[in-house]
């Protein structure tokens, strides 16, 4: 896991997060359930060289469904792995299942 993805222990961190972001926030959501684990775990490699590659410019945070059950509920994510780009706390795009770094650069390089 990169160093750059914030991973919230629970919704106030996941909001404080968030909320002191300057840049948009690319936040994916990830299940620990038996079928999500290996999933979520591709999603955690495209991720953390997302975070790496977008630095300065994206704020990554990789956030458990089980423990931010609230930010889960928020943006309408009812599966792992998810994604969604928010900009000030509204979300501008998202996706679900596992993706490629060329299908998340895509949806970011027409808004960062």
């Amino acid at each position: 896991m990169a160093k750059r993805v914030h991973q919230p222990r629970e919704d106030a961190e996941f909001d404080f997060v968030l909320g002191m972001s300057e840049v948009p926030v690319l936040a994916y959501f990830v299940g620990t359930w038996p079928r999500a684990i290996e999933p979520c775990r591709a999603m955690d490699l495209v991720m953390g060289g997302i975070a790496d590659e977008y630095a300065g410019r994206l704020t990554t945070v990789r956030t458990d469904m089980t423990r931010c059950p609230a930010a889960t509920g928020r943006y309408g994510i009812a599966s792992a792995p998810s994604y969604v780009l928010l900009e000030e706390g509204t979300a501008v795009a998202h996706g679900t299942g596992p993706a490629t770094g060329a299908e998340i650069r895509e949806l970011l390089d027409g808004r960062l």
